[in-house]
């Protein structure tokens, strides 16, 4: 179901880029399940961040730890500071939902980006993760805890977020040739977000 804020998003996004960089934690509380991606995907390999906003710090910790990163996001404004702090990088301005790179990745993670996408989307998202992966890819995203729309605020503007529920996303994982390692709801070590890492098979 479509929703107006959801398509408001990029846009958002793109006017508030600044504001967004200097609101968000540069703490790093996520390291714990950014670690186990990368444990799970053997070595520091190429990794496709989907929603990598301006890189910091989820990218540059990849980056840190050696990892080739492409960087996809939609809102330009985002990805040219990106692109400005990490230039060594791979940086696409691009829509996730339609992305077909042709090529596959060892690790592809999607942290507090593909929430904002309504749930049909998210849905069709699945076979986007899939082609982009080979065996033994991992996959990381974060979603809500149930099956819904949750409407949070931004710069005094409407936040969309949707989920849907752990059991679909379950079967769209194991549809799509992903085999759940670990999953989560709102873990209280990194800052209360519902996590799941998942594996290609093969």
């Amino acid at each position: 179901m479509d929703h107006p804020a959801a398509r408001t998003i990029l846009d958002l996004y793109q006017r508030h880029a600044e504001a967004f960089y200097q609101q968000r934690s540069r703490t790093l509380f996520e390291q714990r399940w950014l670690d186990k991606l990368l444990a799970a995907m053997g070595s520091a390999g190429r990794m496709l961040d989907l929603g990598c906003g301006n890189g910091q710090p989820i990218a540059d910790y990849f980056i840190q730890q050696g990892c080739a990163l492409t960087g996809v996001d939609g809102a330009l404004a985002m990805l040219s500071r990106a692109h400005a702090n990490f230039p060594q990088q791979r940086w696409l301005h691009h829509d996730m939902r339609t992305l077909n790179l042709d090529e596959t990745f060892d690790g592809l993670i999607a942290w507090d980006s593909f929430f904002h996408l309504t749930q049909d989307d998210q849905r069709r998202m699945f076979p986007v993760f899939a082609r982009h992966s080979h065996p033994g890819s991992a996959l990381m995203f974060t979603s809500g805890t149930g099956h819904g729309i949750a409407m949070g605020v931004f710069e005094g503007e409407p936040l969309f977020h949707a989920s849907l529920a752990p059991d679909e996303y379950r079967s769209l994982l194991a549809e799509n040739g992903f085999a759940v390692l670990e999953m989560k709801i709102e873990a209280p070590e990194c800052g209360g977000h519902t996590v799941w890492l998942a594996k290609q098979a093969g």
